[in-house]
Parts: C-alpha cells; sequence; structure tokens
C-alpha cells in the first residue's frame, strides 16, 4: 500500500501566526512506519520526498507515484535509504542490498522499481537528480564520521556523513545521522539557518516516553513541535533546526538545494534567537 501526503511551502510570516495544530500540520511528519506500508510526504521545499517502508511479511515495491510525475519514482530522482531495524533487503536495477541496522544504501537516477523486504525499517529521503552516480551500499564502518560538542553543553555528539562529497558523490542529496553520548540531549545548538537549502530530520532510537522539544521559526520567532519516536521534522530553508530531547535519542538529517556543501550555514548567535 502506497500513500503519499502533499505538504505545500509556507512563507515565515504566515508561520509566525500558525498554533501548535498548524505547526503539526505543515511540519511535522508521523506515522510514516506502518507494517505493509510504504508512506511518504512530498513537499514543495526542493521537492524533497521523505517517508517510511515497512515491508512486514510481504515485500514492498516502490514504483509509480503520480506526484513525481514520472512513470516511476526514479527516473529523474535519487534516493537515500537508512534502514533503522533489523535486517533488510532492498532490491534495484537487478542487484540485492542486505541492509543491517544502520546501513544506508544510495540509488541514483534511472534505478527502477525499488523492493524492500525483511524486518528491515526503511527511512526514505529522495530530491530531483540531473545526472547519474553509481549505486552504493554505506556501512557505518565507511561514513565519514565528526566529533563535536562536549559533556559539559549536553551535546558530546558523533555526526555521521554517508551521502556526502567526502564519502561519495551525488546531485543534490546529503544524508547522514548523528548519535549523542549518555547524558547529551542538544543537537544542532548553537543552531544556524542555510536558505539554499531545506533541510529534515527523523528522531529514532526513543523511547516510547521520550520526547523532543524541536526548535523551528525564523531565529527573531522561534517555534516548537514535540516529537516522538519515528517522527519526522521538516524543516523551511528559512528556519532552524535544533532541538533537546527528554532521553537518548538519534536523528537522521537529510538535505537538498543549490549545493551539497555540508558547511554551507549561516550560523545564528546565542544572544539572537528569540
Amino acid at each position: 500500500m502506497l500513500t503519499v501526503e502533499t505538504r505545500h511551502a509556507v512563507h515565515p510570516a504566515a508561520a509566525k501566526a500558525m498554533d501548535t495544530a498548524a505547526l503539526r500540520q505543515n511540519f511535522l511528519g508521523s506515522g510514516l512506519f506502518q507494517s505493509g506500508e510504504i508512506r511518504l510526504i512530498y513537499t514543495h521545499y526542493d521537492r524533497m520526498v521523505v517517508g517510511g517502508v515497512v515491508p512486514g511479511d510481504t515485500p514492498l515495491t516502490l514504483d509509480h507515484v503520480a506526484e513525481a510525475g514520472t512513470a516511476s519514482f526514479l527516473d529523474r530522482r535519487e534516493l537515500g535509504v537508512v534502514n533503522i531495524g533489523g535486517p533488510g533487503r532492498v532490491s534495484a536495477d537487478g542487484t540485492a542490498h542486505e541492509m543491517a541496522r544502520g546501513d544506508v544504501l544510495y540509488l541514483p537516477m534511472g534505478s527502477g522499481p525499488v523492493t524492500f523486504a525483511g524486518d528491515g525499517r526503511f527511512f526514505l529521503a529522495s530530491a530531483p537528480a540531473h545526472a547519474t552516480h553509481s549505486a552504493r551500499l554505506i556501512p557505518l564502518a565507511e561514513a565519514k564520521t565528526l566529533n563535536l560538542g562536549a559533556a559539559e553543553t549536553a551535546n558530546k555528539r558523533r555526526i555521521n556523513q554517508f551521502i556526502h562529497p567526502l564519502v561519495m558523490p551525488s546531485c543534490q542529496l546529503v544524508l547522514g545521522y548523528t548519535q549523542f553520548e549518555a547524558g547529551s540531549v542538544w543537537n544542532t545548538m548553537p543552531c544556524h539557518t542555510h536558505d539554499r537549502r531545506m533541510e529534515a530530520y527523523l528522531y529514532f532510537d526513543m523511547k516510547p516516553e521520550t520526547r523532543i522539544l524541536h526548535l523551528m521559526g525564523e531565529p527573531s520567532e522561534t517555534r516548537h513541535l514535540v516529537v516522538a519516536n519515528e517522527e519526522a521534522a521538516i524543516s523551511p530553508p528559512w528556519s532552524i533546526h535544533s532541538g533537546c530531547g527528554t532521553g537518548e535519542y538519534s536523528f537522521i538529517w537529510c538535505m537538498a538545494g543549490d549545493n551539497v556543501d555540508y558547511t554551507d550555514m549561516d550560523m545564528v548567535a546565542m544572544e539572537d534567537l528569540r
């Protein structure tokens, strides 16, 4: 079963007037991981698509998605897949990729139908593409890692870069995930914006009672979302994207836009936040 929800772009002036329900309707992705289903969110921010796939007992195939306007979803798109579940298999273009928990798979434009099987819980991120690169399965050991933050500021973390210029080429999709040391709960703080790219987060590895206070909005007009396990936050280019958890968590980050430069960001001073 395939479900696609469309999210339109929101002007920052409109976001200032939104109540909690409107903010969640426009910027929170919930219920993405349902057994036997493919659930996608098609955003009008750089045409990014994010979603979840849980094969369950029967393999699921991602092929025609009407919102993409092509015969097959990857005819003019590239795709990143992150397995946050048990062992699974993703097959495309005649190759079956065995994915362990934490593995990332890149599939280029023109890969054709994609079939998901096994016990995996697959997070998807897709952006329009203009060229074909090589498919690649990237285990955690092959990721580029950055160790940032400190225990004193409760943000000691490891950033794992997978679909990234230092690891492998892509058209515009950049993707990885961040893991925290015990006792560290703050992510992406001090915060930033990047007007040339949108970004989306998927929070995972959380206990049922844990919540993330995900900060968004313009630096001078911040808002927040209360996010549960395996929920996504969609960040417009004009918005900060930062958060603090009530317990342990990890998060996947994915970006699309004008470039693939991970450091292309406009830092926001703490004293400028409102």
